[in-house]
């Protein structure tokens, strides 16, 4: 069931979001060996962010999942928090108060970025985007 949900997300993101006559389509990458957030549009790397993850205990969700939400958070994440739709918790990508923490594996599951870098993928990507973390 969770598979055919996921589908079916799609489905209509393709449809309703992108088959609006939209000509940009993103995608974000995060590699968790390297520590890196790639964004990509229209399949060409546009930036390159590093990011912090999940520490052994509570690791960040790998899989194919989807920006379902946006919202400012306040200063703990950074401001901007983009929520992903992973079925058992809350994980999203955001800015953090914490600088020092970026490229080391000590989140609870989340992806932080440096406040700046959170903000401007936040301007950038919509409610839809597609986010491959492995």
């Amino acid at each position: 069931m969770r598979e055919f949900k996921n589908v079916y997300i799609y489905f209509l993101i393709t449809k309703y979001i992108i088959g609006r006559g939209c000509n940009e389509m993103f995608h974000i990458e995060i590699n968790t060996k390297k520590l890196i957030l790639t964004l990509f549009k229209n399949g060409t790397i546009i930036k390159q962010y590093p990011v912090a993850i999940g520490k052994p205990s509570t690791p960040t969700p790998l899989g194919n999942w989807i920006i379902i939400k946006k919202g400012l958070w306040g200063k703990q994440f950074g401001g901007h928090f983009m929520q992903l739709n992973v079925p058992y918790g809350i994980y999203g990508i955001h800015g953090t108060d914490m600088p020092w923490s970026i490229s080391q594996t000590v989140s609870h599951g989340c992806i932080r970025m440096f406040s700046k870098d959170a903000e401007e993928l936040y301007n950038i990507v919509s409610i839809g985007t597609p986010v491959h973390i492995y």
